[in-house]
């Protein structure tokens, strides 16, 4: 039997393939400068096909990242309160998804980051396209600024998800939620809105 040439018919094999180019092309390229063309090309299928499966170029990105929430829909929900109470709700809500059982996807990623370099370049283009840069939007944080400010909150929350999830360090991995947000929650905020001294 003789295969056809052409577009790949619409089936899981597809978006599978889809998915797997999406990876490659955005741990290469980063997710601003990947493309919808360029993933359908290394996937070898129509750029509509895509679109027809995943949407937009961000709904593809949550797709390849396995990510269970979509962070355009979760941070302005949470920093729709006073900008001085930022940190605390960022903590929170990272908290409250990490608790949850949607939060095993999440660390299975992040322990996968700390030893391929392949997976950290996804879960840095996440961290950074995905969740920081929408959190300093939303506080219309200085552009010149933001950079510095972002990779700052990373540390904290990175620091935090690392500490309480993959080592476990007690007592912070048993540690109620509350505690850990009261306790982190204002060096965040220190990094997203208050003067940095020698930094800036």
């Amino acid at each position: 039997m003789v295969r056809r040439s052409g577009r790949r018919p619409g089936n899981q094999d597809t978006k599978q393939s889809i998915l797997e180019a999406a990876r490659a092309v955005f741990a290469e390229r980063g997710f601003d400068k990947a493309s919808i063309r360029a993933i359908a090309g290394e996937a070898g299928v129509d750029p509509a096909l895509v679109h027809h499966y995943f949407g937009t170029k961000e709904k593809l990105f949550l797709a390849s990242m396995n990510s269970p929430v979509n962070p355009s829909e979760l941070i302005p929900e949470a920093l729709a309160g006073p900008r001085e109470e930022a940190g605390v709700s960022l903590v929170r809500l990272v908290l409250s998804v990490w608790d949850s059982p949607a939060g095993a996807a999440a660390i299975a990623l992040m322990r996968s980051a700390m030893s391929n370099e392949w997976t950290a370049r996804l879960m840095r283009e996440f961290v950074v396209t995905q969740v920081l840069r929408r959190a300093v939007t939303e506080l219309g944080i200085d552009e010149k600024e933001a950079p510095m400010r972002s990779a700052l909150v990373a540390t904290q929350i990175a620091g935090l998800a690392v500490v309480r999830y993959v080592l476990k360090v007690e007592p912070a991995a048993s540690a109620d939620a509350d505690q850990l947000v009261a306790a982190v929650g204002p060096s965040v905020q220190r990094y997203l809105t208050d003067e940095l001294p020698g930094v800036f």
